[in-house]
């Protein structure tokens, strides 16, 4: 079986890549640096049941199709088509909006909505004509509700579950499995990037919620995969978001915007306000 990872040179596509590398499976790591992914490789050889002759890297930026097209391309020449699809690459940098660059948003959608859609898209027509393969999207437990400094990644890892469910509907019928699974917080290189610049008012709401080891979100998302698993939570607070979002999130973005007032000294919008409060004089 051939299990194309990318974002693998590190975190939870590392340690995913390192399930499949210990069954014996042939394993492609996709990611956007050589050294890393060198690293990564010679680290997955080293794990009992591993052979490194089928394990193998390439360097690509996901952002762009073609690159991407190209990259799939050469995986699936050298170990056949491809079987399974976890799209694992990548990025979050928290910053109010106000204070966040364009460039600094249209990164991070590009690589978490658009690099994953470029990666499905190369090996779709695959499975398409052969009438079978899975494919994994790793969005987050941010997609699952709003969070202060955060607004490009909330949008483009809640945009992920949209992009999931509609490919569901279209590849269902062709023997294609779609999935998506929404991780908390995890010990990555990234996470202790991200935590560096993490607003106090995230925390607020984040740091409640002790941060899962990789291993243990990767064991959760190749479970997922292998009984077929349309959608992956991960522990009580996230799964009761995910079921009773609507329910639950009025009360506590309320009690999150009285400590956020806090904090600013100022008063914020109140999100169980209504956007109406009559002096809109439209049609």
């Amino acid at each position: 079986m051939h299990v194309i990872v990318t974002g693998g040179s590190s975190g939870i596509g590392l340690a995913i890549a390192k399930i499949y590398a210990s069954r014996g499976e042939q394993v492609s790591l996709l990611a956007r640096h050589p050294g890393r992914l060198e690293e990564a490789q010679t680290e997955i050889a080293e794990l009992p049941g591993s052979d490194r002759s089928r394990i193998q890297t390439i360097s690509v930026d996901v952002t762009s199709a073609a690159q991407t097209s190209s990259a799939i391309e050469t995986c699936e020449a050298s170990f056949g088509p491809c079987d399974i699809l976890v799209a694992s690459a990548g990025v979050v940098e928290p910053v109010a909006f106000d204070a966040m660059p364009p460039s600094v948003f249209d990164e991070q959608v590009s690589i978490n909505l658009l690099g994953t859609a470029n990666v499905v898209r190369a090996v779709y027509k695959g499975m398409k004509s052969r009438g079978e393969g899975r494919i994994m999207m790793i969005s987050s437990g941010a997609a699952l509700i709003g969070i202060f400094g955060y607004t490009a990644y909330c949008a483009s890892k809640s945009a992920l579950s949209g992009f999931a469910e509609a490919l569901r509907a279209e590849a269902g019928v062709h023997g294609i499995q779609v999935s998506i699974c929404f991780p908390p917080d995890t010990l990555t290189p990234q996470y202790r990037h991200e935590i560096a610049m993490r607003p106090v008012e995230a925390e607020i709401l984040m740091g409640s919620v002790k941060p899962w080891e990789a291993e243990r979100v990767a064991a959760k998302i190749v479970g997922g995969v292998d009984r077929g698993r349309a959608k992956v939570h991960f522990g009580f607070s996230l799964a009761m978001l995910a079921y009773f979002g609507p329910l639950i999130k009025p009360p506590l973005m309320w009690w999150f915007s009285r400590k956020t007032r806090k904090i600013t000294g100022k008063r914020q919008p109140d999100p169980a306000e209504g956007a109406d409060d009559g002096s809109y004089h439209g049609k």
